[in-house]
């Protein structure tokens, strides 16, 4: 097996060129941000990343395949238009916002590797600079004369693994939409493209642009906004680098919890929460986001402290507080009245707070789940408590020593993006690796499974592994 850092020299790009949608199909269109969006400016970009079986020749994908990839990505962009724009910050006291124009197109690169297809999608620990190579970097922000930015929000490679399959790379900023946003995006033109351009189908598959229907009624746009005009504009432009030498030791695994881990851990809890803490499951709530998240978050934390056993016994603050972090989708609530269709930004955050002692004990995963229990009915009853405070914590305004956090959900379907070929062999969030993010999404071969990835130093990825597997092997009722 070639040794992941000779992966970059295996790569050769076949083509650099632009996408944008159909000539005369989209006006100049520029679109504010909502309070939903504003905090999101300073997230690092998003990259997602989804392996496709495909195999043939590179010659014969060429030929036969990569022509109608393009014509629907470019079907797509007329729907989903934002992403060819830029995200436009003029000096105070004008708005930042979304503009397009006719000249605007998507960076699209299409490349050939010769890094083996099967290491690259088995659900196996591997280095993280194993993705690096198939990642596109986002062209970088100009500036206008008065001042104003530029930002791109997005682009793509293909990249073409002969006789094995393909992937399809995005990256973007996180200030044009959301995870559900962007997988509307991707099921859409995947849609397009298996259909042969059966565009008149999709009249229910729209994206809804309109950004009236959310509604602000703290304010928190202008609080946003002044917190944005004070901000240096290096925290706000920064891209992530291909290839991190700090990231050197760090490896990706994906786990898959199976439908029947899923079901006897959720048993499990609800035994031990009433057996141990006296609560009856009216007062609970126990999903398979909930137990999932708490399993993963106690065996990171617990990963982490065998892992630094030295350094956390010469730390005298034995009990620290560690935090949790997870996003709420304001999309069909009956309080918002936005459908699941809109395109933007509009999660909400919530964040769990225990200490050491309690993630590290017997009962750590119920311990856990109560806690991010209460939060989800605390997002059910108040979606907008304590969004104030999004923006800041977002900009790394509060500083969190022990964070976690959780990305994606089963319920988005990543895996129901099929352009014609079949399911993806494996989707992943690459961007996890410069994050403490755990990201989670449906199970590709499972109906109510679920597949779990994180990033974490090889040391560590093992303790992670071995504590995970000993509970999946004790929770059996």
């Amino acid at each position: 097996m070639a040794h992941p850092a000779d992966l970059c020299q295996k790569l050769k790009v076949i083509e650099q060129c632009q996408v944008s949608p159909p000539p005369g199909s989209v006006p100049p269109t520029s679109l504010p941000l909502t309070f939903l969006d504003l905090p999101w400016v300073y997230c690092n970009t998003v990259q997602s990343i989804f392996f496709f079986e495909f195999p043939h020749s590179c010659n014969h994908f060429l030929q036969t395949v990569l022509p109608n990839l393009k014509h629907s990505l470019s079907l797509t962009l007329q729907q989903f238009f934002p992403f060819v724009g830029n995200f436009v910050i003029p000096p105070k006291p004008n708005f930042p916002h979304i503009l397009y124009t006719s000249e605007n197109s998507i960076s699209f690169t299409i490349a050939e590797s010769t890094a083996e297809f099967p290491h690259l999608i088995a659900d196996t620990a591997r280095d993280v600079k194993d993705s690096h190579p198939f990642v596109p970097i986002l062209p970088t922000p100009t500036t206008k004369e008065d001042g104003t930015w530029l930002l791109p929000l997005m682009a793509i490679q293909l990249t073409i693994f002969p006789e094995y399959g393909f992937s399809i790379c995005i990256s973007f900023r996180h200030v044009v939409a959301d995870a559900r946003a962007f997988l509307h995006f991707m099921k859409f033109w995947s849609y397009v493209c298996r259909t042969k351009h059966d565009v008149a189908a999709t009249q229910d598959l729209l994206p809804l642009l309109n950004r009236d229907i959310i509604k602000d009624p703290k304010g928190l746009k202008f609080v946003f906004l002044e917190e944005l005009w004070n901000s240096p504009i290096e925290s706000i432009i920064k891209t992530p680098p291909k290839v991190v030498d700090k990231n050197d030791d760090k490896v990706r695994h994906a786990f898959v919890l199976r439908r029947d881990h899923v079901a006897k851990l959720k048993k499990w809890v609800s035994i031990e929460c009433k057996s141990t803490y006296g609560l009856e499951l009216e007062s609970l709530h126990i999903s398979t986001f909930v137990v999932t998240s708490a399993l993963m978050w106690v065996c990171k934390v617990q990963s982490e402290e065998e892992a630094n056993a030295i350094t956390i016994a010469n730390n005298n603050n034995n009990d620290e507080i560690y935090s949790f972090t997870f996003l709420g989708d304001c999309r069909n609530r009956p309080e918002f009245s936005i459908p699941s269709t809109y395109f933007g930004n509009c999660v909400v955050f919530r964040m769990v707070s225990l200490n050491r002692s309690k993630l590290m004990g017997e009962k750590g995963i119920v311990e856990a789940a109560i806690s991010i229990g209460r939060k989800v009915r605390d997002f059910q009853f108040d979606a907008m408590k304590d969004f104030e405070n999004f923006m800041s914590l977002c900009r790394g305004g509060k500083k969190l020593n022990h964070a976690s956090t959780i990305a994606g959900s089963p319920k988005l379907g990543t895996y129901e993006t099929d352009f014609g070929w079949g399911k993806p062999k494996k989707c992943e969030i690459l961007h996890i690796e410069y994050s403490r993010t755990i990201s989670l999404s449906d199970c590709r071969d499972e109906e109510g499974g679920v597949e779990v990835e994180l990033a974490l130093g090889r040391a560590q990825m093992s303790k992670f592994s071995a504590i995970l597997e000993e509970y999946l092997r004790n929770i059996a009722i």
